[in-house]
């Protein structure tokens, strides 16, 4: 596993953070956001790329800012799962499935050659733009590198090229559900043989102007700028909006058989995958949580599970009004009387919401979870909301047996995500 966070870059001490209920919400400092209704942000910092690539750092050093993120992540997940020692690794059986965000735009150019082209007189006076004025700038001051390194699918040809990863290469770019969904489809691609080991999970930074101004208009965001810090509180009911955050997280998939004969440790299993469509508006949830009953159903039937056999439910959680009430009324739709038994928490106050990256960092935490009897608390929780009555683990981090656990993504579009991850053997 590897992960790049707000919070830090190396497993134990971020999750040792994450228990202590610590955030990585500060004041926005990628760009000037002091006159934006959102002037803070959970922004990755101290990473440097050459410290994770060393040699190989030059054949990728103009990678953008997430591809930069998640070749950090699988260079920590290839290492720690013993693959740089590996023989006989078939390159053809090695695949990569990214559920990776569009990378940040050439922000500065882009304006000055926007604002170079505009023709105040044209149109009658309304103004419009001169391609020709505009394209003296542009082909001066844009980066062609820039442009191709933007696309989504950059990350996963890069990290293909990083560990010579020849077998399947996909990348999805499914809103807030796509790591969940990459990682799930990921499975399935093991599941059906055509690939023995997969790199798989998220990347994602929209903290740039575009970015935060998209999802202030669409009032996602939250906007406590007397108190920052405590912006993000999952499930509470004076919640606002999200945090927006960037990462990535990226884990190795690897066939059962496969993992055995190499002597690798294994630290989970990916035993359930779920995944639908809302098929309603594009940035609201069905009101019934049709979509995201649908995708937990799914999950805990490909594993085999029954609702009273999951310890821990990693939730989407993402701190506004209309996410949190549905999540809730999905649970307790899908577990019943069990929905007030099982711990839940979001992670999300102290990560922010790393969009594409989310579902990938929250799949460690489940693995974490397991492995340590220790569930991360759901910190800002003070005001109790009738619409979310379930147990949120709320504050402080709970010492816990775990086993079976259960994790949601869901996204803008009415995209569904849910993984079941198990202690192996469980």
């Amino acid at each position: 596993m590897g992960w790049i966070t707000p919070l830090g870059h190396e497993i134990e001490a971020v999750w040792k953070r994450l228990l202590a209920g610590h955030s990585g919400i500060a004041l926005t400092t990628l760009f000037d956001a002091s006159t934006f209704p959102t002037t803070f942000a959970a922004e990755v910092r101290d990473f440097r790329l050459e410290d994770f690539l060393g040699e190989a750092y030059p054949a990728h050093a103009d990678a953008s800012r997430n591809t930069s993120f998640a070749l950090g992540a699988a260079k920590l997940a290839w290492t720690q799962a013993g693959l740089d020692r590996a023989d006989n690794l078939d390159p053809t059986m090695v695949g990569v499935y990214l559920g990776g965000g569009e990378g940040p735009l050439d922000f500065d150019n882009f304006v000055e050659a926007a604002v170079r082209g505009w023709d105040r007189q044209a149109n009658a006076g309304r103004g419009g733009l001169d391609a020709v004025k505009w394209y003296e700038v542009a082909h001066r001051k844009l980066s062609p590198v820039n442009e191709l390194e933007q696309d989504p699918n950059m990350a996963a040809g890069h990290i293909a090229a990083l560990f010579n990863a020849q077998g399947p290469n996909c990348n999805t770019l499914t809103a807030c559900a796509a790591s969940t969904q990459a990682l799930g489809e990921a499975t399935c691609i093991i599941r059906r043989g055509d690939a023995e080991v997969m790199i798989s999970g998220g990347t994602h930074s929209m903290i740039h102007p575009f970015g935060t101004t998209g999802f202030n208009r669409l009032a996602a965001l939250s906007v406590r700028n007397d108190n920052w810090s405590a912006a993000s509180r999952p499930f509470d009911r004076t919640r606002d909006g999200f945090v927006l955050g960037e990462g990535a997280g990226v884990v190795i998939l690897e066939e059962l058989a496969h993992a055995r004969a190499r002597g690798a440790k294994i630290m989970a299993e990916i035993t359930g995958f779920g995944s639908t469509a809302d098929a309603f508006r594009i940035t609201d949830i069905h009101e019934d949580g049709r979509g995201a009953i649908a995708a937990i159903n799914d999950a805990l039937a490909d594993a085999g599970l029954k609702p009273e056999d999951i310890d821990y439910i990693s939730a989407h959680g993402t701190s506004t009004k209309e996410n949190d009430k549905i999540e809730s009324l999905a649970i307790g739709s899908v577990f019943q009387g069990e929905a007030r038994k099982v711990a839940i928490s979001s992670i999300k106050g102290m990560m922010g919401h790393l969009i594409a990256a989310a579902g990938a960092v929250e799949l460690i935490t489940c693995v974490l979870a397991i492995r340590d009897g220790m569930i991360p608390p759901t910190i800002n929780y003070e005001h109790p909301d009738p619409n979310c009555d379930l147990d949120y683990v709320p504050n402080q981090a709970r010492r816990h047996p775990v086993r079976h656990t259960l994790s949601n993504s869901f996204g803008f579009g009415g995209q569904n995500d849910t993984l079941i991850i198990c202690a192996y053997g469980g």
